[in-house]
């Protein structure tokens, strides 16, 4: 066999080598190539040392404490340490057994599923790393294609270099979806089981480490025996790796899913929230808002929101028996649901002894009613439905009715008792705010926000009755008037309007205190027509009301309508010396470091003068003292204030003041239906103001008006004022 020269064999070896070089050459020009294809618009590895998932903005009351919060994603971040030792090796175990060696990609599962894709024509075939799931997550949509997944690859590569495992398996845990609106192991631990993820077992480690593979798929809510074979898997696997022992694993996929969630409960002020939320949605936009974590310092006093919820529910439902039990009552079995499958909307959250609350009639005996608000069982006994007149519960309710109730502390077995109330529609608002700063201290919307999230005390704009009669009077004073002026209540015609007062009679001559504290009509009517009905329409809108008040006479005894807020903005501006300070809701904003964005600072302008206001207080303290608000007098604090009911009892207010604190209540049927004969703001809406007012001025003993300083008016105006409290309007 001939041999091939030296020279030849060399000359093979070059061509050779050359082809070598220029494949290399070209493989390496590709890949470059398809770097940068892939990696075009991709973004920058170190701003994720600077990423901040989407996290929740908090709200906090004056002292500090959490009151709400608002976020499109529901996330709680925790640290490496955060996550259980279980709960971690059940994540790796199931999702990425290589987790701790690879460098960001798994060559033979990438292999693998390339493969598949080969064979099935494009269709991507998972193979992810936690570190590719976390680029995904954070970076790229959840299309799946190889394009993506190139994408995928490349970016963990870089995760991989720039940060350590620790670090990219906290970025995954607090970055993960898991279901349910719930992002991150913390989140859903706390929702799933009620309980922290460095708490979790094995079973609810297991069953949460199943749930990135599909969170709708394997829901312990939605399918809860897929979600048993998912956790199984993952116990199967965490076995195969020996993280825990066989005895553990078949003890474990014998357990039943053992969930325990967290009902939300109902916000301590949903109205007051809203809000805020509107506000700051107005500054900032909605998606900082809803994802940057911001820290809000709101106005809130959290005690004294959760007295007014207290004193509004206590209140209606007061009213609710004085009108006495009317029966008619929503039936869910007449309307073809059944009693197992209904659920009233109070039912979404969380109820607590104190709530009153919608419940189900589940059963009628002649001693005893049994109902279910949610899963919880309640039962009310013959003395508890004593006040609507009926003996027998089965001729009271029936299975399916729909009844109102409030719950006790008190149990009897495993039911919880509760007292028969009575929902027929009546609605009540109240707002307070703090003279000096026109910080809103509590707001109350309604009666539930559950079925109504309409604010009633920021919307709603209803006639005032005579609770208007501070402005016309403020114009008068302005005009010349004195407290000590006489002024006849008599009978009297304006062309053709015939007025009357609320008691249909007369007083007589009677001072301009005694006719304010009293609340006559028509000494009002006779002011209003003196100064002109242009000048008190002036003096209202000066005090910051913005309705539209057509000039005719009647609106001197409130034939106009004013928001709740409006008018406790206006009433604060008597205590404060003539100065206006306008309602506010928030302090202050601070972002997810601390760092102030905005600080709100107190409104203020001069709506009267000093003389004015000082004049104004001396009827208005006439009116807690021996007025239509004398009641107030029990507690024995320096008070003012003006009632106010309107025709046929639709509206009942009250409106007052102690030196630091103005608050306002309005009771009503959003329907303007009446609320029954006699149904006065003496008597609807003031007891719900004093319970109020008892705890703003608790620990305020010393406190005093600044116009304190002259008191012989209001005792004069005493002396020829009636011996017994009026209760009118």
């Amino acid at each position: 066999m001939p041999t091939v020269p030296r020279r030849s064999r060399r000359k093979l070896a070059g061509r050779f080598t050359l082809a070598v070089l220029l494949m290399l050459a070209v493989i390496t020009g590709s890949l470059a190539g398809l770097t940068l294809v892939y990696s075009v618009n991709l973004p920058q590895i170190n701003d994720l040392e600077h990423y901040r998932p989407s996290t929740t903005t908090e709200l906090y009351d004056v002292k500090g404490r959490v009151i709400g919060s608002f976020a499109l994603e529901r996330r709680e971040i925790v640290d490496y340490d955060g996550f259980s030792p279980i709960l971690r090796q059940a994540v790796i175990s199931i999702e990425d057994k290589s987790f701790e060696s690879h460098w960001g990609i798994n060559v033979f599962r990438v292999a693998g599923a390339a493969w598949h894709d080969i064979r099935s024509h494009g269709r991507a075939q998972g193979a992810s790393t936690l570190t590719m799931q976390l680029a995904r997550n954070l970076f790229l949509s959840s299309e799946r294609t190889s394009t993506r997944k190139i994408q995928e690859a490349y970016l963990a590569i870089q995760i991989e270099r720039a940060f350590t495992k620790e670090q990219i398996f906290t970025l995954y845990g607090n970055q993960i979806y898991l279901g349910s609106g719930m992002y991150g192991f913390e989140a859903a631990s706390q929702y799933y089981f009620s309980k922290h993820a460095k708490d979790l077992n094995l079973t609810e480690a297991a069953l949460l480490a199943g749930l990135p593979k599909g969170p709708v798929a394997f829901s312990p809510l939605l399918y809860p025996e897929k979600a048993i074979r998912r956790r199984n898997l993952v116990l199967t696997e965490m076995e195969d790796d020996k993280a825990i022992t066989h005895q553990q694993a078949e003890q474990a996929r014998n357990a039943p899913l053992g969930l325990h969630i967290a009902q939300p409960e109902m916000s301590v002020a949903p109205w007051f929230q809203e809000e805020v939320r509107r506000e700051l949605e107005k500054r900032f936009g909605s998606e900082q808002v809803h994802e940057a974590g911001l820290k809000v310092q709101t106005t809130l006093d959290l005690d004294l929101q959760q007295t007014a919820n207290r004193a509004v529910a206590d209140g209606l439902a007061t009213y609710e028996r004085r009108k006495g039990w009317t029966g008619k009552l929503e039936n869910v079995v007449s309307e073809g649901t059944s009693l197992t499958d209904y659920k009233h909307p109070d039912w979404a959250v969380k109820s607590k002894p104190g709530d009153y609350v919608h419940a189900m009639v589940t059963t009628d005996l002649p001693l005893e009613i049994e109902a279910r608000v949610g899963d919880q069982q309640i039962v009310i006994l013959p003395e508890d439905w004593k006040w609507t007149g009926q003996h027998s519960g089965s001729e009271l309710v029936r299975p399916g009715d729909i009844i109102y109730v409030h719950l006790t502390d008190a149990m009897i077995g495993k039911e919880r008792r509760a007292t028969l109330e009575q929902d027929s529609g009546a609605e009540g608002s109240l707002m307070a705010i703090d003279n000096t700063t026109g910080d809103i201290l509590a707001m109350v919307g309604g009666r539930d926000y559950s079925l109504s999230q309409f604010n009633r005390a920021t919307q709603s704009e209803r006639q005032t009755g005579s609770s208007f009669k501070p402005y016309v009077y403020t114009a008068a004073i302005e005009a010349g008037a004195k407290p000590d002026d006489i002024i006849v209540d008599g009978p009297v015609s304006f062309g053709g309007y015939t007025p009357h007062n609320y008691e249909n009679d007369y007083k007589g001559a009677m001072t301009l205190t005694s006719a304010f504290a009293e609340s006559r009509n028509i000494p009002a009517l006779k002011l209003a027509a003196r100064v002109g009905i242009h000048k008190v329409i002036d003096v209202t809108h000066r005090f910051g009301v913005t309705s539209n008040i057509p000039a005719y006479l009647p609106i001197a005894i409130g034939a106009v309508e004013i928001t709740l807020e409006e008018q406790v903005a206006s009433y604060a501006v008597f205590p404060n010396d003539g100065i206006r300070v306008a309602p506010r809701l928030i302090r202050k904003v601070s972002n997810a470091d601390g760092i102030a964005l905005w600080e709100d600072a107190p409104a203020v302008n001069e709506v009267i003068d000093q003389q004015t206001a000082r004049t104004m207080m001396t009827l208005l303290r006439a009116v807690t003292k021996f007025g239509t608000g004398a009641a107030a007098s029990q507690l024995n604090h320096p008070l003012g204030g003006k009632t106010g009911t309107t025709s046929d009892y639709t509206d009942a207010w009250f409106l007052g003041f102690s030196p630091s604190v103005t608050c306002g209540v309005w009771v009503g049927y959003d329907s303007r239906q009446s609320l029954g004969e006699k149904e006065t703001g003496a008597k609807a809406a003031l007891p719900i103001w004093m319970t109020f007012m008892k705890a703003a001025i608790a620990g305020k003993d010393s406190e005093k008006f600044l116009s304190d300083s002259d008191d012989s008016d209001i005792q004069k105006a005493k002396a020829d004022a009636p011996q017994k409290p009026l209760v009118n309007p």
